[in-house]
């Protein structure tokens, strides 16, 4: 395998990555304010048996946060118990909307760099057929 194909499959696999995180951020900003709603994670493994590394997220491993659900007092509402409160969700909206920034920025800075590298193969193709 080329050092360019090496490079556009781990940039590849990076994009993968942080589009997967994407949606399962959007999922967790869509829930917020579901009540009994538990926040996403998606866990990411570096495979290191080649050279590189590829980033990886298996879709079937996708997690739950298991911290408390915040108490929402509202007594008018169909789920409220004989306390006035009912469970809310466990989504902060500020870590949520951080996250997905990053993730962003992580996957932009990876099709830069697939953007990149199969600029300077075909750069390198146009020399070689000097």
């Amino acid at each position: 395998m080329s050092a360019f194909s090496e490079a556009l499959s781990v940039t590849a696999s990076g994009l993968r990555a942080q589009s997967e995180r994407l949606r399962v951020l959007s999922e967790n900003i869509a829930n917020v304010d579901t009540p009994g709603y538990h926040r996403k994670t998606i866990p990411f493994d570096l495979d290191r048996s080649g050279p590189g590394g590829l980033a990886r997220v298996e879709p079937g491993r996708i997690g739950f946060d298991r911290s408390d659900l915040e108490k929402v007092y509202d007594p008018g509402h169909p789920l409220a118990n004989e306390a006035g409160t009912y469970d809310g969700s466990n989504v902060d909206l500020i870590v949520e909307l951080a996250d997905a920034r990053e993730a962003q920025r992580s996957y932009e800075a990876n099709l830069k760099m697939f953007e990149q590298t199969r600029q300077m193969s075909s750069s390198l193709m146009d020399l070689l057929r000097r």
